[in-house]
């Protein structure tokens, strides 16, 4: 899926020791960069056999903090956009894999796996295809998957093959698409020519709002898979998106679906994670997701849809385990402690406004300081972020400013008011408690002029 957004191969050796790796580690491969077991998501992941994955777009790699956590934290990769059809096949028979490329060379730069998507979806076509339908259709998919299959050869850990196929509602029907109305067959075809493609990776279907065990889109995705199982169908994996959030949120039964499509003799993935919310109910949510998949033998990994929250197509729902400004949250180390099985350290032990992982210079004095940054401004408004850092360890700020000329229209990552020309901002439950040293960052919006210079005071 799912964003809803709109050199070439790796040399031979290094693809071989990243194959080999991965075979000697039962096909999950551990980061190499990691600095001790069960300390980052994908060392405590690969100490179950799972691995712990994010998606990652090639241009953000400049960006040395979301770099730094990409490597750090996660031992299996997806692009984000890189890989699916409108990227790889711009022009019918004309194949583009420089943006791919990079991320499959990062990856194995760093010691990491990589996750496949898309090879067969309705959207994120290039015109070409949307304007195409019936058999001359038909072809045009199964050219493309066996094209960029062939590609990534011996690279891929595992294809989405297919990606959201099944329609939404109640009737568990298939999506109206061009793929759709070229035959039932379609995804099974695709399956074939992906299996002969590159025999050596996982094919998995993946789409959203199969998590709810009773729901008839998840249950039509079930015959389908079974089906496909009794028939002899190459088909290794299913790839359950789990995009919650209060439209769609987490189910009880959750466990019971993953168990369910695991009975049927295929892995199941957790591809797209992301949770809207914040503190401790986003915290318990990603802890139990993460206890769920550790309970059914055959869930072999997660991967979070984008690696800070500024970075998810769903940004203003803060549905990642990382703030805009690298800083790990409560639902970090809720995710970490139940990877470690309950056994990670206290986070208070650690800095979390530094990703880079050198030390932070705590205030020269007093109990916290502030700094506020206008980090982009138009005609008649401008955004700002101030960074909170403690001295001693903080239970709790409050921080203080004015802004003459301006007005907040909008606030995130703290809770706001005004009064006689101070605006007063205090942490929510999530990000008071700072250890000596650590930051946190929130962020507004004003209407207005913005300031060249504010003084930011802090208790």
């Amino acid at each position: 899926m799912s964003n809803r957004t709109t050199p070439r191969r790796r040399r031979a050796a290094l693809t071989a020791g990243v194959v080999a790796l991965a075979a000697a580690l039962g096909g999950v491969a551990m980061s190499t960069t990691a600095s001790a077991a069960g300390s980052t998501l994908g060392d405590a992941a690969a100490e179950s056999g799972r691995y712990f994955g994010t998606a990652i777009a090639g241009y953000k790699l400049s960006d040395s903090v979301y770099e730094t956590i990409a490597n750090r934290e996660f031992s299996m990769i997806t692009a984000e956009n890189e890989m699916k059809i409108d990227a790889t096949e711009p022009q019918q028979g004309q194949f583009s894999f420089s943006a791919g490329d990079q991320i499959a060379d990062w990856a194995a730069q760093n010691g990491k796996q990589v996750r496949g998507h898309t090879l067969a979806w309705h959207s994120q076509q290039p015109s070409w295809m949307q304007n195409m339908e019936g058999s001359a259709l038909r072809q045009a998919m199964l050219d493309h998957v066996t094209q960029v299959a062939t590609h990534y050869r011996g690279q891929i850990y595992a294809w989405d093959v297919v990606n959201e196929a099944f329609a939404d509602g109640g009737t568990g029907a298939r999506r109206d698409s061009n793929l759709q109305r070229t035959g039932d067959d379609w995804i099974e075809a695709a399956f074939r020519a992906a299996r002969a493609a590159d025999p050596g990776a996982k094919l998995c279907y993946n789409d959203y709002n199969i998590d709810n065990w009773s729901w008839a889109k998840t249950q039509a995705a079930y015959d389908m898979v079974a089906d496909f199982k009794a028939r002899g169908v190459p088909i290794d994996c299913v790839g359950l998106q789990s995009h919650f959030n209060s439209g769609s949120p987490y189910p009880a039964n959750y466990r019971t679906t993953l168990e369910s499509f695991a009975a049927l003799g295929v892995d199941v993935q957790i591809t797209e994670l992301d949770i809207e919310g914040s503190g401790q109910q986003q915290a318990d949510t990603y802890r139990q997701v993460v206890e769920d998949c550790l309970a059914v033998s055959r869930c072999n990994g997660i991967t979070v849809w984008g690696v800070r929250d500024s970075d998810s197509w769903r940004s203003s729902g803060t549905p990642l385990l990382f703030d805009g400004n690298g800083n790990k949250k409560e639902a970090y180390y809720a995710t970490l402690d139940a990877l470690n099985g309950g056994s990670t350290p206290d986070p208070t032990d650690e800095p979390t406004g530094d990703p880079t992982g050198d030390p932070t210079t705590p205030p020269a004095s007093g109990d916290c300081t502030a700094e506020l940054t206008v980090v982009n401004s138009w005609n008649g408004g401008f955004q700002g972020e101030v960074t909170v850092t403690a001295g001693d360890p903080l239970s709790g700020w409050t921080t203080s400013f004015t802004l003459p000329g301006a007005t907040i229209s909008q606030l995130w990552n703290g809770s706001y008011t005004s009064s006689g020309g101070t605006e007063t901002v205090s942490n929510l439950s999530w990000n008071g408690n700072l250890g000596s040293g650590q930051s946190t960052t929130y962020g507004f919006v004003a209407n207005g002029t913005a300031p060249g210079s504010t003084t930011v005071t802090c208790a």
